[in-house]
């Protein structure tokens, strides 16, 4: 039997999150995953961290874990820049949605040749674009394992290739024997279902699958930042509630029923090696079906095309992403003494995730503001 002040169950970015919150805390910390390495959707995104898309609660993780994030790329030593996100609009009702949105600050209207000097796209039906200038991007690939090698450095203990088989007050049983904590952390996404079928069910979680690509793309230009389209304004926070996107949403639905059917959030982010990730679609269930229809795919590669100044693409990578799926953006519940529940239960576990951890933990163990590190002054670029 082992011990620790803080015992956390699961190693995705929440989870990370959770760990590096109590390690600079100066408080012991264990993370007990089945896997031998983050395998989730950590590692299966965009790495686009969205914060100025956000609105309420989303918002407020997303601010926080900025700066966590920009504190991490500095010490944990992996790739993230301040590039912001872009975004194309391709019919007067998308920029009617981004011009109302620019009001509240922290977006800058784009006319169509400033867009194309910052994507490779095509002329086409471009009417213009915007900047939204809070996010970053990261390859997250590369970033869960850096951070990880971190907080080793931190003393966390990460015992990896562990499953969690109970989770009670004082107590974590894993298939390597019990592990006395003082506090415990759930922060196994989707997987609550598996550890805490009581509590997912109530709470109506599910899984959403996404499909995803990356892909080999002669494009004549780098594109500078993440780019969103039309499709992604009508998922965000900060525009969905808007009477604008209302029109917006009519009218993608009415023009492409077929993509409306995907549940498309049509966008890219380009790596450092200069691949393009593409996508991506959303099915939600208890248990989506594993298959991915090439379908599905060739509706990725035609959009692009019609997108990008380029009609060559080469597929590297084909993938299924899987993230929890629920009713509200954040799950967190106390479901014992010293045992809390934590999950973003939408697609922005990357954007808010750290932020979600780091407030949840300061709520719970009764931390102030002062027992946080400065933030970082500017990213690795």
């Amino acid at each position: 039997m082992s011990r620790a002040d803080v015992v956390i169950v699961g190693s995705g970015i929440v989870g990370l999150g959770a760990a590096y919150a109590a390690a600079r805390r100066g408080l012991s910390v264990a993370v007990v995953d089945r896997t031998a390495s983050p395998v989730g959707a950590t590692v299966r995104n965009f790495g686009h961290l969205c914060i100025g898309a956000q609105a309420g609660e989303a918002r407020r993780y997303g601010d926080v874990s900025r700066e966590l994030w920009l504190r991490l790329a500095q010490d944990a030593g992996f790739w993230l820049r301040e590039s912001g996100t872009l975004v194309a609009a391709r019919h007067d009702d998308e920029l009617a949605v981004l011009e109302r949105a620019a009001l509240d600050g922290g977006i800058r209207m784009l006319d169509a040749a400033e867009l194309r000097g910052r994507a490779p796209l095509r002329r086409g039906d471009l009417v213009g674009g915007a900047h939204i200038e809070a996010d970053l991007q990261t390859n997250p690939r590369e970033a869960a394992d850096a951070i990880i090698r971190h907080l080793e450095e931190l003393g966390v203990d990460l015992r990896f290739r562990t499953a969690v088989t109970a989770v009670e007050t004082g107590r974590v049983h894993t298939t390597r024997g019990p592990i006395d904590a003082g506090q415990v952390v759930v922060a196994v996404n989707h997987d609550l279902d598996q550890l805490l079928p009581g509590i997912a069910a109530a709470s109506g979680i599910r899984r959403c699958a996404l499909d995803m690509m990356r892909v080999a793309a002669d494009l004549p230009a780098p594109l500078t930042a993440p780019l969103l389209t039309g499709w992604s304004l009508v998922r965000y926070g900060r525009f969905g509630a808007l009477p604008a996107t209302a029109v917006l949403r009519d009218r993608l639905h009415a023009e492409r029923p077929d993509l409306a059917a995907l549940d498309l959030n049509q966008m890219y982010t380009q790596l450092p090696d200069g691949s393009l990730l593409v996508g991506d679609s959303h099915v939600k269930d208890v248990q989506p079906a594993p298959f991915q229809s090439e379908g599905v795919f060739e509706v990725f590669l035609d959009e692009a095309r019609a997108l990008f100044a380029t009609d060559r693409f080469r597929v590297l990578e084909r993938w299924q992403g899987v993230y929890a799926s629920g009713p509200a953006e954040f799950h967190r519940e106390h479901v014992d003494d010293g045992v809390l529940a934590i999950a973003a239960t939408t697609g922005i576990g990357m954007t808010c995730g750290l932020g979600l951890a780091e407030n949840a933990l300061a709520e719970t163990l009764g931390w102030t503001s002062s027992s946080a590190p400065e933030p970082a002054q500017e990213a690795l670029a």
